[in-house]
């Protein structure tokens, strides 16, 4: 029996995952597809860490004999069918207690690119430093932070967090989640059009699920406060592309800091990136993209690579299950 890496995104000997899961053996492979991998070491799992590049279906689920816990190293499940491998008995669990801090420091870090123009300004003295070096160049996004207000969606982990920081700015900072406890120093929105009709601010922190997928579409930008900044550093899915890049050519909105895409890498074609590739006038300090790298430090990823393997030997080992997502 052995706990088995299918899609390892690391090009070490990994180390820190032997070590979490002695005395099992791992088996580390950087296959992209399950046809990859030999059926014997299928069957002789016992644990799966999984990373993204696989996608674990039910026609996987079915050739698994010994397996009896699969842990995504990560925080998004999209790529693994919950209902296939609960259906067998095989809990799902994630690692979200990873890189929280560093998430949070990314949405606070995007907000103030934004609102104080870093990137425009840089962009400008990087082509030009002579006729760049000009603050009347700054973009619509820059304004004073204090007393501007900060809506919070998802009001988990992250979401706290960056409230916590916000905070600090002296930003107003109000929550929407239908599912978090009343928390105290924060003022709570329970109607997410009022909330966003009177946001300056808009950071996402919410779980993709069948009910958020696409929550921010053309209705939702048009309840959206004229001049306002969205900020998404949780999943691509929660905003609809082509809605946003239309609320920016329309100057409904006014800036967007974004570290997630519904398709990632993008689509180079697409009407904002074709903008934005183009350096095209009406975009100019307006948006602000990060290849999804709001979870990353060293100390980020060790959590995230050892946790993982922790979680599926405490199962293994005397059946406690941590952040179990197909209950």
């Amino acid at each position: 029996m052995t706990l088995l890496i299918p899609d390892a995104a690391f090009d070490d000997d990994h180390a820190l995952e032997r070590a979490a899961a002695a005395p099992l053996a791992v088996v580390l492979r950087r296959a992209q597809r399950a046809e990859d991998i030999p059926a014997t070491e299928w069957e002789a799992a016992a644990a799966i860490v999984a990373y993204h590049r696989m996608r674990y279906d039910a026609a996987l689920a079915a050739r698994l004999k010994r397996c009896r816990i699969l842990v995504r190293a990560g925080v998004g499940c999209d790529n693994v069918d919950l209902a296939a491998f609960a259906a067998r008995g095989i809990p799902v669990c994630n690692v979200p207690d990873y890189g929280t801090g560093e998430v949070a420091d990314h949405a606070i870090a995007l907000m103030l690119a934004l609102a104080r123009g870093v990137v425009a300004f840089h962009a400008a003295i990087a082509a030009d430093s002579v006729r760049g070096w000009d603050w009347r160049l700054w973009p619509p996004p820059v304004r004073r932070l204090a007393g501007q207000r900060l809506l919070v969606v998802g009001f988990g982990r992250i979401g706290q967090e960056v409230a916590r920081r916000a905070a600090a700015f002296d930003l107003a900072v109000t929550y929407y989640d239908p599912l978090a406890r009343a928390a105290t120093g924060v003022e709570r929105c329970d109607d997410l059009a009022a909330g966003l009709a009177a946001a300056d601010i808009v950071s996402l922190h919410a779980a993709l699920t069948p009910d958020t997928r696409a929550l921010f579409d053309r209705g939702r930008f048009a309840q959206m406060k004229r001049g306002a900044i969205l900020v998404n550093t949780a999943r691509g899915g929660l905003v609809d592309l082509d809605a946003l890049s239309e609320a920016l050519s329309d100057d409904r909105i006014a800036a967007a800091g974004l570290d997630v895409l519904p398709d990632e890498p993008p689509d180079p074609a697409h009407p904002l990136f074709r903008a934005l590739h183009a350096d095209a006038p009406w975009l100019k300090g307006r948006l602000v993209v990060t290849p999804h790298a709001a979870f990353l430090s060293r100390e980020a990823i060790q959590d995230m690579r050892r946790k993982a393997v922790e979680t599926a030997i405490a199962y293994l080992r005397d059946g406690t299950l941590r952040h179990c997502v197909n209950r």
